[in-house]
Protein backbone atom coordinates (compact mmCIF):
# COMPACT_ATOMS: atom_id res chain seq x y z
CA UNK A 1 0.00 0.00 0.00
CA UNK A 2 1.37 3.49 -1.11
CA UNK A 3 1.66 6.10 1.66
CA UNK A 4 2.38 10.11 0.74
CA UNK A 5 4.37 12.68 2.66
CA UNK A 6 2.38 15.74 2.17
CA UNK A 7 4.90 18.88 3.18
CA UNK A 8 3.27 22.05 3.77
CA UNK A 9 6.17 24.39 1.87
CA UNK A 10 3.69 27.32 0.61
CA UNK A 11 4.53 29.31 3.09
CA UNK A 12 8.57 28.99 3.15
CA UNK A 13 9.17 32.42 1.46
CA UNK A 14 6.93 34.31 3.31
CA UNK A 15 8.93 33.47 6.41
CA UNK A 16 12.33 33.28 5.65
CA UNK A 17 12.23 36.05 2.41
CA UNK A 18 12.63 33.84 -0.23
CA UNK A 19 13.99 30.16 -0.58
CA UNK A 20 17.36 30.67 -1.18
CA UNK A 21 17.62 32.31 2.14
CA UNK A 22 16.79 28.65 3.94
CA UNK A 23 20.02 28.12 5.69
CA UNK A 24 21.86 24.94 5.76
CA UNK A 25 21.67 22.88 8.83
CA UNK A 26 23.91 19.76 8.27
CA UNK A 27 27.63 19.41 7.36
CA UNK A 28 27.57 19.11 3.76
CA UNK A 29 24.62 21.72 3.43
CA UNK A 30 21.25 19.45 4.46
CA UNK A 31 18.55 21.61 4.99
CA UNK A 32 15.84 20.28 7.66
CA UNK A 33 13.38 19.62 5.03
CA UNK A 34 16.42 16.68 3.95
CA UNK A 35 15.75 14.99 6.78
CA UNK A 36 12.20 14.80 6.70
CA UNK A 37 12.42 13.11 3.41
CA UNK A 38 15.54 10.70 4.22
CA UNK A 39 13.29 9.69 7.27
CA UNK A 40 10.00 9.39 5.89
CA UNK A 41 11.69 7.56 3.10
CA UNK A 42 13.14 4.71 5.81
CA UNK A 43 10.42 5.15 7.25
CA UNK A 44 8.27 3.48 4.17
CA UNK A 45 6.54 6.35 2.82
CA UNK A 46 7.29 6.00 -1.27
CA UNK A 47 5.54 9.17 -2.69
CA UNK A 48 6.13 12.87 -1.48
CA UNK A 49 3.93 15.66 -2.48
CA UNK A 50 5.47 19.34 -1.67
CA UNK A 51 2.81 22.26 -1.50
CA UNK A 52 4.69 25.10 -2.79
CA UNK A 53 3.00 28.61 -4.55
CA UNK A 54 3.75 29.16 -7.67
CA UNK A 55 5.73 32.66 -7.48
CA UNK A 56 8.25 30.06 -5.63
CA UNK A 57 8.46 27.25 -8.14
CA UNK A 58 11.71 27.90 -9.48
CA UNK A 59 13.42 29.06 -6.04
CA UNK A 60 11.73 26.01 -4.53
CA UNK A 61 13.24 23.43 -7.69
CA UNK A 62 16.62 25.32 -7.38
CA UNK A 63 17.38 24.99 -3.80
CA UNK A 64 14.94 21.33 -3.57
CA UNK A 65 12.93 20.30 -5.35
CA UNK A 66 15.12 18.96 -8.59
CA UNK A 67 18.09 17.56 -5.73
CA UNK A 68 15.25 15.62 -4.21
CA UNK A 69 13.97 14.63 -7.80
CA UNK A 70 17.43 13.03 -8.52
CA UNK A 71 17.87 11.37 -5.28
CA UNK A 72 14.28 9.87 -4.38
CA UNK A 73 12.99 8.88 -7.97
CA UNK A 74 15.86 6.47 -8.39
CA UNK A 75 14.60 4.64 -4.84
CA UNK A 76 11.06 4.11 -6.40
CA UNK A 77 9.55 7.49 -4.69
CA UNK A 78 7.40 9.64 -6.40
CA UNK A 79 7.96 13.38 -6.18
CA UNK A 80 4.78 15.69 -7.16
CA UNK A 81 3.76 19.29 -6.83
CA UNK A 82 0.59 20.91 -5.45
CA UNK A 83 0.47 24.88 -5.66
CA UNK A 84 -1.82 26.66 -3.11
CA UNK A 85 -3.07 29.59 -4.47
CA UNK A 86 -4.82 32.48 -2.87
CA UNK A 87 -6.98 32.68 -5.87
CA UNK A 88 -8.79 28.66 -6.01
CA UNK A 89 -11.45 29.04 -4.21
CA UNK A 90 -15.18 28.95 -5.08
CA UNK A 91 -15.72 32.84 -4.66
CA UNK A 92 -14.51 36.00 -5.40
CA UNK A 93 -11.57 36.60 -3.19
CA UNK A 94 -12.37 39.53 -0.76
CA UNK A 95 -10.86 42.31 -1.82
CA UNK A 96 -7.49 43.55 0.12
CA UNK A 97 -6.93 40.01 0.97
CA UNK A 98 -3.61 39.02 1.10
CA UNK A 99 -3.25 35.98 3.62
CA UNK A 100 -2.93 32.39 2.92
CA UNK A 101 -6.37 30.53 2.95
CA UNK A 102 -4.59 28.11 5.40
CA UNK A 103 -3.00 24.56 6.36
CA UNK A 104 -6.85 22.75 5.05
CA UNK A 105 -6.61 24.65 2.08
CA UNK A 106 -2.65 24.18 1.06
CA UNK A 107 -3.78 20.24 1.90
CA UNK A 108 -7.20 20.57 -0.37
CA UNK A 109 -4.92 21.85 -3.26
CA UNK A 110 -3.32 18.34 -3.31
CA UNK A 111 -6.86 16.86 -4.74
CA UNK A 112 -6.42 14.93 -7.75
CA UNK A 113 -2.81 13.67 -5.70
CA UNK A 114 -4.04 11.79 -2.81
CA UNK A 115 -5.36 8.53 -3.21
CA UNK A 116 -3.84 6.88 -0.72
CA UNK A 117 -3.48 7.34 3.27
CA UNK A 118 -1.16 10.13 3.83
CA UNK A 119 0.90 12.19 6.59
CA UNK A 120 1.21 16.15 6.53
CA UNK A 121 4.14 17.62 7.94
CA UNK A 122 5.98 21.68 7.97
CA UNK A 123 8.75 21.81 5.46
CA UNK A 124 10.64 23.56 8.06
CA UNK A 125 10.09 21.40 11.35
CA UNK A 126 12.67 18.13 12.37
CA UNK A 127 10.50 15.73 13.65
CA UNK A 128 12.91 13.42 14.20
CA UNK A 129 12.87 9.59 12.87
CA UNK A 130 10.18 7.62 15.54
CA UNK A 131 8.00 10.28 14.38
CA UNK A 132 7.67 8.95 11.17
CA UNK A 133 8.27 5.14 11.76
CA UNK A 134 5.01 5.40 14.35
CA UNK A 135 2.64 7.13 11.29
CA UNK A 136 3.56 5.09 8.63
CA UNK A 137 2.74 2.10 10.39
CA UNK A 138 -0.46 3.69 11.72
CA UNK A 139 -1.53 4.98 8.56
CA UNK A 140 -1.98 1.16 7.18
CA UNK A 141 -4.99 1.54 9.62
CA UNK A 142 -6.41 4.13 7.52
CA UNK A 143 -7.61 6.00 10.35
CA UNK A 144 -7.23 9.66 11.63
CA UNK A 145 -3.79 10.05 14.00
CA UNK A 146 -1.56 13.02 15.18
CA UNK A 147 1.84 12.34 16.23
CA UNK A 148 2.08 14.09 19.73
CA UNK A 149 5.57 15.93 21.00
CA UNK A 150 6.34 16.17 24.77
CA UNK A 151 6.17 19.89 25.30
CA UNK A 152 9.59 20.73 27.24
CA UNK A 153 10.97 18.84 23.65
CA UNK A 154 9.52 21.85 21.53
CA UNK A 155 10.33 25.10 23.44
CA UNK A 156 12.79 27.56 22.34
CA UNK A 157 15.51 28.99 24.64
CA UNK A 158 15.31 32.71 22.78
CA UNK A 159 11.64 33.57 23.51
CA UNK A 160 7.69 32.46 23.32
CA UNK A 161 6.37 30.04 21.33
CA UNK A 162 2.29 28.50 20.42
CA UNK A 163 1.86 25.02 20.57
CA UNK A 164 -0.95 23.14 20.47
CA UNK A 165 -1.85 21.49 23.74
CA UNK A 166 -3.39 18.33 23.47
CA UNK A 167 -6.09 16.78 25.56
CA UNK A 168 -6.33 12.84 25.55
CA UNK A 169 -8.34 10.52 26.92
CA UNK A 170 -7.43 6.70 26.32
CA UNK A 171 -5.09 7.33 23.70
CA UNK A 172 -7.17 9.32 21.95
CA UNK A 173 -7.54 13.17 21.09
CA UNK A 174 -10.39 14.94 22.64
CA UNK A 175 -9.14 18.55 22.08
CA UNK A 176 -6.44 20.90 21.00
CA UNK A 177 -5.81 24.08 22.72
CA UNK A 178 -3.86 26.63 20.99
CA UNK A 179 -1.61 28.44 23.34
CA UNK A 180 0.43 31.22 22.46
CA UNK A 181 3.62 32.56 24.27
CA UNK A 182 4.74 29.96 26.12
CA UNK A 183 7.72 30.61 27.22
CA UNK A 184 10.81 27.77 28.92
CA UNK A 185 10.84 28.31 32.50
CA UNK A 186 13.81 26.71 34.95
CA UNK A 187 11.57 23.90 36.08
CA UNK A 188 8.99 23.77 32.78
CA UNK A 189 7.11 26.19 30.94
CA UNK A 190 4.96 28.80 31.56
CA UNK A 191 2.48 30.88 29.63
CA UNK A 192 1.45 34.44 30.50
CA UNK A 193 2.50 33.87 34.32
CA UNK A 194 -0.09 30.17 34.28
CA UNK A 195 2.57 27.78 34.48
CA UNK A 196 1.95 24.37 31.90
CA UNK A 197 3.06 20.68 32.45
CA UNK A 198 6.08 20.20 30.74
CA UNK A 199 5.15 17.07 29.88
CA UNK A 200 2.37 17.74 28.04
CA UNK A 201 1.82 16.49 25.03
CA UNK A 202 1.52 19.25 21.84
CA UNK A 203 0.78 19.03 17.98
CA UNK A 204 3.38 20.39 15.93
CA UNK A 205 1.19 19.83 13.02
CA UNK A 206 2.18 16.30 11.97
CA UNK A 207 -1.04 14.23 11.12
CA UNK A 208 -2.24 11.19 9.47
CA UNK A 209 -5.34 10.90 7.54
CA UNK A 210 -7.17 8.26 4.94
CA UNK A 211 -7.61 9.29 1.72
CA UNK A 212 -11.27 10.08 2.08
CA UNK A 213 -9.65 13.44 4.17
CA UNK A 214 -9.59 15.49 0.75
CA UNK A 215 -13.58 14.74 0.87
CA UNK A 216 -13.77 16.22 4.43
CA UNK A 217 -11.87 19.40 3.43
CA UNK A 218 -13.66 19.88 -0.10
CA UNK A 219 -17.13 19.41 1.49
CA UNK A 220 -15.97 21.92 4.26
CA UNK A 221 -14.62 24.70 3.02
CA UNK A 222 -16.89 26.43 0.84
CA UNK A 223 -18.86 26.42 4.71
CA UNK A 224 -15.44 28.16 5.90
CA UNK A 225 -15.64 31.13 3.26
CA UNK A 226 -19.33 31.51 3.72
CA UNK A 227 -19.20 31.60 7.83
CA UNK A 228 -16.15 34.10 7.81
CA UNK A 229 -16.23 37.12 10.61
CA UNK A 230 -13.15 38.66 9.24
CA UNK A 231 -12.44 37.55 5.62
CA UNK A 232 -9.03 39.72 5.94
CA UNK A 233 -7.28 37.20 8.47
CA UNK A 234 -9.87 33.79 9.12
CA UNK A 235 -7.80 30.66 7.56
CA UNK A 236 -9.32 27.49 6.83
CA UNK A 237 -6.60 25.37 9.97
CA UNK A 238 -5.87 21.54 10.25
CA UNK A 239 -6.38 21.75 14.23
CA UNK A 240 -9.98 24.00 14.01
CA UNK A 241 -10.89 21.48 10.94
CA UNK A 242 -10.06 18.01 13.44
CA UNK A 243 -11.69 19.66 16.96
CA UNK A 244 -14.99 19.93 14.66
CA UNK A 245 -15.02 16.36 13.75
CA UNK A 246 -13.70 15.60 17.09
CA UNK A 247 -17.09 17.03 18.50
CA UNK A 248 -18.95 15.12 15.57
CA UNK A 249 -17.86 11.82 17.16
CA UNK A 250 -14.27 11.48 14.62
CA UNK A 251 -11.96 8.95 16.62
CA UNK A 252 -8.03 10.64 16.15
CA UNK A 253 -5.56 8.62 18.05
CA UNK A 254 -2.47 10.15 19.40
CA UNK A 255 1.02 8.72 18.25
CA UNK A 256 3.30 10.04 21.09
CA UNK A 257 6.90 10.47 20.91
CA UNK A 258 9.93 11.51 23.12
CA UNK A 259 11.58 12.45 19.95
CA UNK A 260 13.24 16.30 19.72
CA UNK A 261 11.50 19.07 17.67
CA UNK A 262 13.98 21.22 16.24
CA UNK A 263 12.59 24.44 14.28
CA UNK A 264 13.90 28.37 13.44
CA UNK A 265 11.15 30.34 15.00
CA UNK A 266 13.71 32.71 15.73
CA UNK A 267 17.12 33.61 14.39
CA UNK A 268 18.77 32.79 17.54
CA UNK A 269 17.99 28.98 17.34
CA UNK A 270 20.14 28.70 14.45
CA UNK A 271 23.10 27.96 16.23
CA UNK A 272 21.40 25.77 18.89
CA UNK A 273 19.83 23.53 15.68
CA UNK A 274 23.27 23.22 14.12
CA UNK A 275 24.04 21.55 17.32
CA UNK A 276 21.64 19.52 17.82
CA UNK A 277 22.37 18.19 14.47
CA UNK A 278 25.80 17.66 14.82
CA UNK A 279 24.72 15.33 18.38
CA UNK A 280 22.35 13.21 16.06
CA UNK A 281 25.74 12.45 13.73
CA UNK A 282 28.16 11.74 16.97
CA UNK A 283 25.07 9.29 18.08
CA UNK A 284 25.32 7.81 14.66
CA UNK A 285 22.02 8.77 13.62
CA UNK A 286 23.23 9.73 10.68
CA UNK A 287 26.12 8.97 7.82
CA UNK A 288 27.60 12.25 7.83
CA UNK A 289 29.40 11.67 4.25
CA UNK A 290 25.68 10.66 2.58
CA UNK A 291 22.91 11.36 4.24
CA UNK A 292 20.95 9.05 1.96
CA UNK A 293 23.77 6.40 2.66
CA UNK A 294 21.09 4.33 4.58
CA UNK A 295 18.52 4.10 1.44
CA UNK A 296 18.56 1.25 -0.58
CA UNK A 297 18.09 1.53 -4.36
CA UNK A 298 15.48 0.05 -6.18
CA UNK A 299 16.41 -1.68 -9.56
Amino acid sequence: MKTSLVILAAGIGSRYGGVKQLEPVGPNGELIIDYSIHDAIVAGFDKIIFVIRKDIEADFREVIGDRMEQLCIPLGVEIWYAFQSLTDIPIPVPAGRTKPWGTGHAVLSCEGLLTEPFAVINADDYYGKDGFVKAAEFLKTRQYGLVGYILKNTLSDYGGVTRGICTIENGKLTGIDETRNIVKTTDGAETDGRSLSPDSLVSMNFWCFPKDFIRVLKDGFPRFLSDMSNPMKEEYLLPTIIDGMLKAGTEVSVLPTDADWFGVTYKEDKASVVASFQELYAAGIYDKSNLFADVCYTE
